[in-house]
């Protein structure tokens, strides 16, 4: 068997690890054979290949980012891209593809299943927002490196006197502030799923302050006032190629009206894309690994249209529909533990 490997959207440490263990399992064990594309729907839509055997595939464990390259190419807003991936795939004698993605390129991958290609999907992103999985990979390097900069930030904020503004990546789910908000000690944690009042953020600030320690808010990218308060933050950063708004700015929003409102001086720190550049954490690796041995499994047992998914400690087959459905957000009641420690 033939099989192409593709990785999408945002880089995400871990990636290199399921496409060595594809290789790895594919090749020594099944006897297949395996074609690279390159730059995620990119390559297949435009025949960019490059040559993924073992030797590709040594010492790439601890490496951050992709051999493959990665891209938000959408077959689908080229005028006759799908048709033209598999136009491509039968030219090069490709039986079934490995698509290693997040939610728009898993959503690629169920549409093309149910149009007649063999796929099998691997879960990937930081923000951890795939349905039917315990946990994407890529999350826990992120809520590290969150993590271990909020932890920075206590110093720096308790030597001046200030509030400091963790802004961190997420998108619509608000995952890995949750997790490094309550791991870092944070005062305030705040998410797209509960739109916050300033007012209230605002009071936890100077409770803070008047127990001689100063706060820390950490803030997701897609976090939002609540309108019915009156305050309001719009800021158009256009689209990207899947039609989702780019995020960012909410946190010198916040800095800003935190001064105005209490006259504490507060800065922001953004972590942009540093959460999800270099090395991966060790239960990154171990979770990336397991999935790409057994997303090869499934593509010998010709199980297609499935994505492997961590449930519990097993990794199981679930359909890829049920992934890309819907997005896998906090629940008002996990979030709810997290404040009981505001203020």
């Amino acid at each position: 068997m033939r099989i192409g490997v593709l990785t999408g959207g945002g880089d995400c440490p871990g990636l290199n690890a399921v496409i060595r263990a594809v290789v790895r399992k594919g090749v020594g064990v099944f006897g297949f054979e395996f074609v690279g594309f390159r730059d995620g729907w990119r390559g297949p839509l435009e025949n960019a290949t490059m040559q993924l055997g073992v030797p590709e595939v040594r010492g790439i464990l601890p490496r951050g980012g992709t051999i493959l390259g990665s891209s938000r190419t959408n077959p689908y807003a080229v005028d006759g891209g799908v048709d033209r991936i598999r136009e491509n795939l039968h030219a090069l004698g490709v039986d079934a593809l490995i698509v290693i993605g997040g939610e728009d390129t898993l959503g690629v991958a169920a549409q093309l299943h149910e149009l007649g290609v063999n796929v099998i999907g691997v879960p990937k992103t930081i923000d951890n927002d795939l349905n039917a999985t315990d946990y994407t990979f890529g999350f826990d390097t992120a809520v590290n490196i969150a993590t271990e900069a909020i932890d920075r930030l206590h110093t720096t904020a308790e030597s001046h006197h200030r509030a400091l503004i963790v802004e961190v990546m997420g998108r619509h789910a608000g995952w890995i502030a949750l997790h490094a908000g309550m791991a870092g000690g944070a005062n305030v944690i705040l998410i797209p799923e509960v739109p916050f009042s300033l007012d209230r953020v605002c009071a936890y600030v100077e409770s803070r302050f008047q127990s001689h320690y100063s706060p820390i808010l950490v803030v997701s990218e897609g976090a939002m006032p609540d309108v019915s308060s009156g305050e309001s933050f719009v800021l158009d950063k256009g689209v990207d190629a899947f039609g989702h708004a780019r995020l960012g700015g909410i946190g010198e929003w916040l800095a800003s009206a935190i001064e105005s409102r209490t006259g504490k001086e507060a800065r922001t720190t953004v972590l942009g894309h540093i959460q999800r550049g270099g090395t991966p954490s060790a239960f990154d690796r171990v979770l990336a690994t397991r999935f790409g041995l057994h997303a090869v499994d499934a593509a010998k047992d010709g199980d297609w249209g499935k994505m492997v998914a961590l449930r519990g400690t097993d990794i199981q087959r679930v359909p890829l529909a049920d992934a890309t459905r819907e997005l896998k957000t906090v629940s008002t009641e996990l979030y709810a533990e997290a404040e009981v420690f505001f203020g």
